[in-house]
């Protein structure tokens, strides 16, 4: 902000606040009580055959005043849209006019009047009486330029969403996805749960977990990196399908698709595995996308992308060796998974990797970003799946596949792994991965091995990241777009 807008800025709030207390003088209310509305812009404008000549009460932001003397026009923006209004001096006396002609842009108000069109054939409404409901302190950024800095929109929201109405249709879009994946489950008979926000251990996922203590219990807890641990708890307990849209916190970098907080859709299903999975992946997206966006096509920063189904279906091993000419099966051992991968151009910064560590590396390093149309990429490393049960007839991998869309993760899911023995085993090798330096490595959690021991059922689970499937169906660039607050800097 330069010195001379800022300037000009600090004399707008203080001719604003000077307003309020000569309103206060003279006995104008600068807050009102509520306003009974009983209709919106959007209504008027879409059916204004039905309501010219009605009288109506709105309430909405003004935006724009023009006084032409006698008579003044100005713009009011209500949660549905943009409406002009006329006012005029014989209709509300002088008076009243007077005080009209006082308000200022940001300023919220309630008026009643007659729906009509101007001779220009401006959908109208003339109004007989108005009230001031909330007087705005901040001036509003100037009409032409607008609110374009994105560090201010995120951080001021609520001023992008008054300046850039375009904006809360990515958030109406974003409630209706939302809305169908509970409704599309809903019929699917699953329950929808809540299980703990605040962890005593961070389990479900390889991440870093932000921590926070409770004083009277003297313990350290975890906000949730996932769910998954909990949700799997009540398949044990005898909920056959449950599912939660649920907040996840992870204490990692920040990227365009990337927020430390972050909202997924995770569900299990017991006698299911990662077979059915991408079947109720497959449904829940496309119907959604037919709901929401009337089609099944897709265009993201250029690119089409067609969601029908069926969706490609690629083993890891056949992907990479297909896209990378990395052949997992002709590798005897890491020693040459890491030559191999070198010869490649893959950056191999730890070592002791396994070969099923470095055929994921080199997948997610060279191969990934490619998926563009909707992919499930199937049986992953049992080195980096330690909650998925491993394949009987390959078991150096798993029963897990990822959905991609646009070289992004979309969806990740197993055939749940379900033998305690094995589980234990499973988290003492992450231990050992943590204990030599990984900070994402999961810990032990004996309490879930114990929930086990009485008996899961077989079953399958998933997990979507409706944060990145929101931004590819508004055609969002950042993550940014599609959360309402953002994780941000703190304000110099």
């Amino acid at each position: 902000m330069s010195e001379e807008f800022e300037k000009d800025f600090n004399k707008l709030i203080k001719q604003k606040i000077e307003k309020y207390h000569d309103f206060q003088d003279r006995d104008i209310k600068n807050y009102d009580e509520k306003y009974d509305v009983d209709t919106y812009a959007e209504d008027i404008i879409n059916k204004f055959d039905e309501y010219e000549g009605d009288i109506v009460k709105m309430s909405g932001r003004l935006m724009a005043l023009r006084t032409h003397g006698k008579a003044s026009f100005a713009d009011v923006r209500d949660m549905t849209g943009l409406i002009q209004l006329y006012a005029k001096i014989d209709l509300l006396g002088e008076e009243r006019y007077e005080f009209f002609t006082e308000l200022d842009m940001g300023d919220i108000i309630g008026f009643e009047g007659e729906v009509f069109k101007t001779n220009r054939g401006q959908i109208s409404i003339k109004i007989k009486s108005f009230t001031l409901l909330t007087k705005s302190l901040r001036p509003l950024p100037e009409k032409f330029h607008g609110l374009k800095d994105k560090e201010m929109r995120y951080r001021q929201r609520y001023l992008d969403l008054i300046m850039n109405p375009e904006v809360k249709e990515n958030f109406i879009i974003r409630s209706k996805i939302i809305r169908s994946f509970r409704d599309i489950l809903e019929e699917k008979k699953f329950l929808e749960v809540e299980t703990p926000m605040m962890h005593p251990i961070p389990g479900g996922a390889n991440a870093k977990p932000f921590v926070t203590h409770h004083n009277t219990l003297d313990m350290d807890l975890y906000l949730r990196i996932a769910p998954e641990l909990y949700l799997k708890r009540l398949i044990v307990g005898g909920f056959d399908r449950v599912y939660e849209i649920n907040r996840n916190f992870r204490n990692e970098g920040m990227s365009y698709k990337h927020n430390p907080e972050f909202t997924t859709l995770e569900l299990y299903q017991a006698q299911a595995d990662y077979h059915d999975m991408m079947d109720i992946t497959e449904e829940l997206i496309v119907k959604t996308a037919k709901k929401t966006l009337n089609t099944t096509e897709i265009d993201y920063q250029g690119k089409n992308i067609d969601l029908s189904i069926p969706w490609r279906r690629i083993t890891m091993k056949e992907l990479v060796k297909k896209e990378a000419s990395f052949d997992y099966d002709q590798i005897e051992n890491s020693s040459q998974a890491y030559n191999r991968a070198r010869e490649l151009g893959v950056k191999v910064e730890k070592e002791g990797l396994s070969r099923g560590q470095i055929l994921y590396e080199i997948f997610e390093q060279l191969v990934e970003e490619n998926l563009i149309q909707p992919t499930f990429v199937m049986d992953y490393p049992i080195e980096v799946s330690p909650l998925a049960k491993n394949k009987e007839e390959d078991p150096g991998f798993t029963y897990r596949f990822e959905a991609f869309i646009n070289g992004w993760e979309i969806a990740n899911a197993f055939s749940e792994l379900n033998d305690p023995f094995e589980q234990e085993n499973r988290f003492k090798q992450q231990v050992e991965q943590r204990e030599a330096g990984d900070e994402e490595a999961q810990m032990m959690d004996r309490d879930f091995v114990r929930a086990l021991e009485y008996g899961m059922p077989p079953t399958g689970g998933l997990g979507i990241g409706l944060d990145r499937l929101i931004m590819l169906m508004t055609n969002s660039k950042s993550i940014r777009d599609v959360i309402l607050f953002p994780t941000m800097r703190t304000e110099k």
